[in-house]
C-alpha cells in the first residue's frame, strides 16, 4: 500500500515519503527499529521478524545485542530486501539525550549502508511507536539526520524511503522534509 508518495532528488541521492509496509519494500535494505535484544519484539520489529522467517532470529543471536542509536547489519532471508539494518532507538522519557541518540540512529545506519555497498535502504518512524518518541520532533531529527548525511557524502547514490506506517507520521514527515530543492540546500 503506498499513499501519495513524495520524492525529491539531491546531489546523488532521493528521498522518497510514503506510507508503506516495510516488510515488503524491494529496497536493498531495511531498517529495523530493534530493541537491544535485537530478538524480536512488538510493531516494526515483530512483524519483521515475523515476514522474515527464524533464520533472522538466529543470525540476530549471534550479533550480541546493539545499543541505543547503534546499528547492526543482517541478511533479510525471507524479506524482499536483502539486508537489515537494525537500529535501537531511544525510549523518550527515559533517555538522558533522546536527540542525539536518535540523530545516531539515522547516521549510523546510512553509515553501515554506505559501508555495504547498499544503494537503496526504507527507513521506518523510528522511536515514534512504543518508545514514545513525539512525532513532530521525530519527524524534524529525521530530516536534519538524513540531509546531513546526504551533504556529507554527495558523491554516495543512495536512494532513501521513510516508510511511514499511517497517516499522522507522513504528515509530520512531509512538514519536515520539504521538497523544494533550494529550501534543501539551505539546511
Amino acid at each position: 500500500m503506498i499513499h501519495n508518495p513524495k520524492t525529491i532528488n539531491v546531489n546523488n541521492s532521493s528521498i522518497t515519503i510514503e506510507i508503506s509496509d516495510i516488510t515488503l519494500s524491494t529496497s536493498d535494505c531495511i531498517v529495523n527499529a530493534a530493541n537491544r535484544t535485537l530478538l524480536g519484539g512488538g510493531g516494526v520489529d515483530g512483524a519483521i521478524h515475523r515476514a522474515a522467517g527464524p533464520d533472522l532470529l538466529a543470525e540476530c543471536k549471534e550479533l550480541n545485542g546493539c545499543n541505543t542509536g547503534e546499528a547492526k547489519i543482517t541478511k533479510g532471508y525471507n524479506l524482499k530486501a536483502r539486508y537489515v539494518i537494525h537500529t535501537v532507538g531511544p525510549i523518550y522519557l527515559y533517555s538522558e539525550n533522546p536527540e542525539q541518540d536518535l540523530r545516531n540512529c539515522y547516521l549510523n545506519c546510512l553509515d553501515l549502508a554506505k559501508n555495504n555497498d547498499i544503494h537503496s535502504i526504507d527507513f521506518p518512524a523510528i522511536s515514534c511507536g512504543a518508545y514514545g518518541y513525539p512525532i513532530e520532533e521525530a519527524s524534524s531529527i529525521a530530516y536534519d539526520a538524513i540531509t546531513q548525511w546526504i551533504k556529507n557524502n554527495e558523491d554516495y547514490h543512495l536512494k532513501i524511503t521513510c516508510s511511514c506506517f499511517n497517516e499522522e507520521i507522513y504528515e509530520a514527515y512531509q512538514k519536515y522534509f520539504n521538497y523544494d530543492i533550494n529550501h534543501f540546500r539551505k539546511h
